[in-house]
This record gives structure tokens, sequence and C-alpha cells, in this order.
């Protein structure tokens, strides 16, 4: 009985998990990231990212709305270039029951000794932000996330929001 009530809270704990975006960030050590207050786009890399056009709209507001939430402006004369790389790849998950399953009660199983296999394939994507420095034209930072794509286009905004707030929350750096 006391498994029954997992039951819930193992189904949402997976669906949380399949939600959330991985992500990760690394810096040059040797960059003063307190110098950058202003940035803009860098063209080339914005029309090299293999997604469509309105995608890559959606991922500039974005960082437009998170990067002005953290004071930072858009400039004709910046001190940083924002960059965007994409990578889309088809998952796999199989689930076998081997041979187990799940009974009512005491008693036969209809449903015990089936095995069957079960495949789950997902779309995932990840985004990578590059940012250099404007006059040197060196990355200085990258951050990269990872997770489920939607093809909902209800949805589209709101995922592509949380990539990337979730990757600029590492920047900049907290140096230690």
């Amino acid at each position: 009985m006391k498994a029954l009530k997992l039951i819930p809270l193992v189904i949402l704990l997976i669906l949380v998990s399949c939600s959330s975006v991985r992500v990760n960030a690394d810096y040059d050590k040797k960059a003063n990231f307190s110098n950058y207050k202003t940035y803009a786009y860098l063209k080339s890399s914005i029309d090299k990212a293999e997604i469509s056009d309105l995608d890559k709209k959606r991922i500039l507001r974005s960082i437009d709305e998170v990067m002005s939430s953290k004071g930072f402006s858009k400039s004709e004369n910046p001190d940083m270039l924002i960059g965007i790389f994409t990578k889309e790849r088809e998952r796999v998950d199989v689930y076998n029951n081997a041979g187990f399953g799940w009974g009512f009660g005491w008693g036969w199983n209809p449903y015990w000794g089936m095995n069957y296999n079960r495949a789950y394939v997902t779309q995932e994507g990840t985004l990578f932000i590059d940012i250099l420095d404007a006059k040197s034209k060196e990355m200085i930072w990258q951050g990269e996330g990872s997770g489920n794509l939607t093809k909902d286009t209800h949805k589209k905004d709101e995922r592509i929001m949380e990539f990337v707030s979730k990757i600029l929350e590492q920047y900049p750096p907290t140096i230690k």
C-alpha cells in the first residue's frame, strides 16, 4: 500500500527531470568581468545557427530580457559580443520490464511474465551562448544548456526563456 502512495511522487520526479535544463559554463580566468557593461550580437554567429529565424528571434529576445535584468545594455559600441550555437539530437530511452509486472490483490496476475520493451523518443537540444571581448574578439565566457525541446509553438517562448535564463544565471561568473 505504501508503494502505491509513492507512484505519483516518482512520476512527478520523472516529469520534472525531463523538463529541466542542464547547464554548464566556462570562462577566461584572466578576464575582468567588471569592465563589461554593454553588448551587441555577433551577426556571423547568429547567421550560422541552424535553427529557424523565429527561434533565433525567440533566443535573442530572451537574451535581451535576461541581460537587461542583470544591468547590461545593448550598444552600437559594445564591450562584449554575444554569439549563439545550437545542436539538436534524438534521445531514445528504452524501458524493459524484464518479465516483471504489477498485479491487483492476491492471486494470478494477467500481466505477470509478459516481457515488453517500450521506447520513448524525445528531441533534445543544446544551446551555447558565447560572450567575446569586443576589442580582442577572444572568447571570455561560454554557457551551455541542454534539455528536451518542444514542437508546441505555444510553449516555445517559455521553453527558450527557460534555457536562456538558466544559462545566463552563471554570467558573470563568481570568481573565487
